[in-house]
């Protein structure tokens, strides 16, 4: 498939499929007209790292973490130390970003219920606090 489908197919722009094939994330081989040619092994993949990458995970982590997925897949130890320290150290900021979003959910909410528009929470289905944990 060219990258048209493959961006159809994975609600990812074809920019930033080659953005990712640029970073290592994606590989493909190219077809003798130069096109790259693309299978169901990276609809998978594509999936796969624009949902880390959505998650807030930086590319160059991204990489370690597929990295580890395949090497798992092959049967070899997947997380050496050096990843696993990786892991650890960007728990921190992704930490701080719950944290902040966790913040400004609950100061709309709290002006929504001040302003006595409380029933559009209901109408966007925003999960109540509680549920947040």
């Amino acid at each position: 498939m060219k990258i048209g489908e493959l961006a159809e197919r994975t609600g990812v722009a074809p920019r930033l499929i080659r953005y990712y094939e640029q970073q290592g994330l994606v590989t493909t081989d190219r077809e003798d007209n130069g096109y790259r040619a693309y299978t169901e092994a990276h609809v998978e993949r594509v999936t796969r790292v624009a949902s880390l990458v959505r998650a807030g995970i930086p590319t160059r982590l991204v990489r370690v973490l597929l990295d580890t997925e395949d090497a798992a897949t092959r049967g070899e130890p997947t997380c050496p130390r050096n990843v696993a320290e990786q892991l650890a150290a960007e728990l921190v900021p992704i930490e701080d970003r719950i944290a902040c979003l966790t913040r400004s959910r609950d100061a709309i909410r709290s002006y929504l219920k001040r302003s006595h528009h409380e029933v559009l929470l209901q109408q966007q289905r925003v999960p109540s606090t509680a549920s947040a944990g």
